[in-house]
């Protein structure tokens, strides 16, 4: 896998891929990570580099350094000192699920006039597009409208990020969230992508993302099969 290099240190770019690895179910609980010779190979770093990476997660109580036994996961859990809420992929990593998520494809978009598009980000936007396998098979598709202020982000970059690490490396803040809830017949497009009849009623979900001056950072709109699995929200109280 390649690396930015004009981005944040090597080894904090490996440490938040083999931690998202870890919260979506890629390493799973109780199961070594790869050697630090594989990963050694696989992101073409240094073994200091990968150490380092490895020393930051087990400092974070992710992983456990076993002489002679390798790295263990020992916890798989995203820890939150805002809320009590849980995502839903930590949800289903945590009943047994595995979850990979893969970036597609990145373009930069010309609005129409008068089109919510429009309205939210003016002539011009970054739209990008992912897909969430659960279990190996397609099971969330999203497009993600985003700021032109993202203008030449290329899926290189990307790597295994989240949307919301990708925006605090840029320097944007998100002040507000709101999230709308709805059902939609999935559309050719949306169809193919999840291996789906066109028309097959699919849960639709739509985020808007504000900075602290209200401006609308990002929209997503996500598609989920619940016909796989349903969506779930667990609160701890």
């Amino acid at each position: 896998m390649s690396l930015s290099r004009k981005d944040r240190p090597l080894y904090l770019q490996i440490k938040q891929i083999l931690k998202d690895r870890i919260l979506h179910g890629v390493y799973a609980l109780g199961s070594n990570i790869p050697s630090e010779p594989l990963l050694e190979r696989e992101f073409s770093v240094s073994k200091i580099t990968v150490r380092a990476a490895i020393s930051e997660l087990v400092q974070e109580g992710y992983l456990e350094k076993g002489s002679g036994k390798g790295t263990k996961v020992i916890r798989n859990k995203a820890a939150s000192k805002l809320s009590k809420w849980k995502p839903f992929t930590e949800i289903l990593v945590e009943s047994g699920h595995r979850i990979r998520k893969r970036w597609l494809r990145t373009e930069i978009v010309s609005n129409e006039e008068g089109t919510e598009l429009y309205r939210a980000f003016g002539t011009r936007c970054l739209r990008m597009e992912r897909l969430y396998d659960l279990n190996d098979q397609p099971y969330i598709f999203y497009v993600h409208y985003l700021t032109i202020e993202l203008e030449g982000l290329e899926l290189t970059d990307m790597k295994d990020q989240s949307l919301y690490e990708l925006l605090e490396e840029q320097g944007l803040s998100l002040d507000r969230l709101r999230d709308e809830f709805g059902v939609e017949s999935a559309g050719p497009e949306v169809a193919d992508m999840l291996n789906l009849e066109e028309g097959t009623p699919l849960l639709k979900r739509s985020r808007y993302s504000r900075d602290g001056r209200g401006r609308i950072i990002e929209l997503s709109i996500g598609y989920y099969n619940t016909g796989l699995q349903n969506y779930i929200v667990n609160y701890d109280v």
